[in-house]
This record gives C-alpha cells, sequence and structure tokens, in this order.
C-alpha cells in the first residue's frame, strides 16, 4: 500500500486481538493475552463522515499505527500520530524498511508470525 502511494505518505490505523484468537498459532507462539496486530482500517473509509463532521468516525479506537515516509527517515518524527505503537516504513518498503516504535520513538521488537485473524461475518 505504501508503495502505491508513494511519493505521498500512508497512514493506516492497527487494531490488536489476543493470540489465542489466532487459532493457527503454535505453542512456541505469543501468550494467549499477548496482543497481535491482526486488523487494518483502510484511510479512505468513512471520508464523506469526515469531511463533514472534521473527525474520523468511522474508524474505532486503535492499539497502533502504520505510517509511510516516502523520504524517510526509518524512525518516528514529531509528524506521526502517536499511537501505542507506530509501524514506520519507508522505501524500498520491504522487510527490512520497516521498523516498529512505542510512542516514546523508542525501538521496539517486531515480530511477524504466520496466521490470520478468523473471518467476521458482516452484518449488514
Amino acid at each position: 500500500m505504501a508503495d502505491d502511494r508513494d511519493p505521498n505518505s500512508v497512514t493506516v490505523a492497527l487494531a490488536t486481538r489476543p493470540a489465542r484468537d489466532l487459532p493457527e498459532l503454535d505453542e512456541d507462539g505469543p501468550a494467549p493475552d499477548e496482543p497481535v496486530f491482526t486488523d487494518l482500517y483502510l484511510p479512505e473509509t468513512g471520508g464523506s463522515v469526515s469531511a463533514v463532521f472534521g473527525m474520523d468516525l468511522s474508524t474505532p479506537r486503535t492499539q497502533g499505527r502504520f505510517v509511510s515516509h516516502p523520504t524517510g527517515p526509518l524512525a518516528l518524527t514529531q509528524e506521526d500520530d502517536l499511537h501505542e505503537t507506530v509501524l514506520v516504513a519507508v522505501p524500498p518498503y520491504d522487510r527490512d524498511s520497516l521498523a516498529a516504535f512505542d510512542r516514546r520513538g523508542s525501538r521496539i521488537e517486531l515480530t511477524l508470525l504466520d496466521a490470520a485473524p478468523p473471518e467476521v461475518a458482516f452484518e449488514g
């Protein structure tokens, strides 16, 4: 997504689920109560609502944020939305150009898991 938006930056809200909600994880995975980023909310969702009310009412409260920095740095900046955890990506947008930070800007370990959240039926 960041590569598609380059040279513009992108910001995406990230939500977590407890690891126990990911049945594909094995015993060596995170503890059952460990939060795992599983869901994202695309920035265009609710654009017309945001335009009318001046705030994003379509995205629930999330624990994290993904931001791209098309011209760098691979660090948290004052312009970034300071969530509990912020994932920052820079070109060429591969695994080596992605890092996680806490809201103070300290780099934290990022562990990738081979799992998917359970599908939730849409009720509309």
